[in-house]
């Protein structure tokens, strides 16, 4: 690592630890040249997942995107942040562990679907309601019947 003051490439890890969001390491480092200290983080480099959209165009993953519908999907019912938040990690993690580089829409909106299932069923029918964009009472009826069915 070069020293930011000198340019001197003879710089020592002096203490290493996790930083603050648990994702990246936090390292302070010596400049054996210059005698002075600063900090680095180390984080992960991930290869950027690609989405699939309906209309067939493309683009990158986007937490914030899922955390949204869900948080829509829940408004006003009685689900905390953090149930929320470990939906969005739950599917996060499924996704990711497909190791593929591009997932369609759909694929992510079927997981969603079928994690929001179990918090809540008033959420479940507002999310599919939107995701499977319901076109006439008919087909919301039929999809609270497979709910009540169960």
């Amino acid at each position: 690592m070069k020293c930011p003051f000198c340019s001197s490439e003879n710089t020592r890890v002096i203490d290493s630890r996790p930083a603050d969001d648990n994702s990246s390491i936090r390292r302070r480092r010596l400049c054996d040249e210059c005698g002075k200290r600063f900090t680095t983080y180390e984080k992960v480099e991930t290869i950027p997942l690609i989405i699939i959209k309906k209309d067939n165009n493309r683009e990158q993953y986007d937490r914030s995107k899922i955390e949204a519908g869900v948080l829509r999907a829940c408004h006003k019912r009685p689900i905390s942040v953090n149930e929320v938040n470990q939906l969005v990690d739950e599917v996060e993690t499924e996704i990711f562990n497909r190791e593929e580089k591009e997932i369609p829409s759909t694929a992510i909106g079927e997981i969603v679907m079928d994690k929001i299932k179990n918090l809540d069923s008033v959420a479940y029918v507002r999310f599919a309601s939107v995701y499977r964009e319901f076109k006439d009472v008919n087909t919301f009826m039929s999809e609270l019947k497979k709910m009540l069915d169960k």
